[in-house]
């Protein structure tokens, strides 16, 4: 299985502008499962810079089993800062 970086995504580029904006909080990179999603077609692969309430709305579409968060980061003044996962011990 290939590394999700390795892959061109849809949406933004990872220079986007929209990386850059003040209002900007949230980087996620996502595959698309359901059809009829704002995100794309299942099986599409999409990352997005989003505001704090574009972020919940991620994560409620997750909920709904609509996409599925790959990875997941801080944006801080157009700085990435990827949050890692805790390891079970």
């Amino acid at each position: 299985m290939r590394d999700i970086s390795a892959r061109e995504l849809k949406g933004h580029n990872i220079l986007a502008v929209e990386r850059f904006q003040d209002s900007t909080r949230w980087m996620v990179e996502f595959a698309v499962r359901k059809p009829r999603t704002p995100y794309g077609s299942p099986g599409d692969e999409v990352r997005l810079f989003l505001t704090e309430d574009g972020y919940q709305a991620a994560l409620l579409s997750q909920q709904r089993r609509e996409i599925k968060i790959k990875k997941c980061a801080h944006v801080i003044e157009g700085h990435v800062l990827y949050i890692k996962k805790k390891r079970r011990k």
